[in-house]
Parts: C-alpha cells; sequence; structure tokens
C-alpha cells in the first residue's frame, strides 16, 4: 500500500501524509470492505476513521441499517470478532482494536447482521 501512494507522498510530503490517522497509526490504509453492506468495496480511506462513519461513507450502510449489525471481522479472518457495542465505537486503526482484542490485520472487513449465526460462520471460517 505504501509503495502505491509513494508518488504521491514524494509529490505532497511526508508531512500531508502524516496527517491522516491519529499517533501511531497515520497514513491511508486499503479497506476491502464485505458482507452485510449495501455495497462492498475496496477503498482507501483514512487511518483512525470510526468503523460505522467507513460503512456509511463508502458501502452505504448495513444493508438494513446500523441497528441491524451483529458484528465485525475488522482485519480478516485471522483477528477476533468485534461484537455491536464494540463495533459502534471502533476505530479502524492497530492501537483501538487491539485494545478492543482484535486487531486491522489486512484491513479485510466483514459485517455481519441479525440474521447471522455467528457459530456457525465461525465454523465455515476456520476449516
Amino acid at each position: 500500500e505504501t509503495v502505491a501512494v509513494s508518488p504521491t507522498i514524494l509529490r505532497r510530503g511526508a508531512s500531508w501524509f502524516a496527517g491522516f490517522g491519529n499517533p501511531n497509526n497515520r497514513g491511508t490504509k486499503l479497506f476491502a470492505i464485505s458482507g452485510h453492506v449495501k455495497n462492498p468495496i475496496v477503498v482507501e480511506e483514512s487511518m483512525s476513521i470510526p468503523l460505522q462513519e467507513l460503512i456509511e461513507k463508502h458501502c452505504g450502510g448495513m444493508r438494513n441499517g446500523w441497528d441491524t449489525l451483529q458484528a465485525c471481522i475488522p482485519g480478516g479472518s485471522s483477528v477476533p470478532v468485534l461484537n455491536k457495542a464494540q463495533c459502534d465505537e471502533a476505530l479502524m486503526e492497530f492501537d483501538d482494536l487491539r485494545a478492543k482484542g482484535s486487531g486491522l490485520g489486512t484491513a479485510a472487513v466483514t459485517m455481519f447482521d441479525n440474521s447471522v449465526d455467528m457459530v456457525g460462520a465461525i465454523r465455515r471460517l476456520s476449516h
């Protein structure tokens, strides 16, 4: 990701790139968002963006509204799941997700609404 944006960083300067995100979580990140969102997408966005803002801004929200959110895998299948309450407050950055017991990983974000059997979904991922 940083290699792809290197020409822009060189053109605009390191301080421009460091202006994105919170301390210790600077720059941008490619987020691959899928699951029960209106518009699955891969998007480059600022680090430290709130999860809900990321989903609303780039995916048009959850397919049946944010209140139907059950859980999220914020960084690919190797990171622990966040529950709804954690998702409500999550910042898409290394430090905040680590503090919530998960991680940013590859930033492959999978959103699950309340129609999903989470035990079955995790069982499927584990095979």
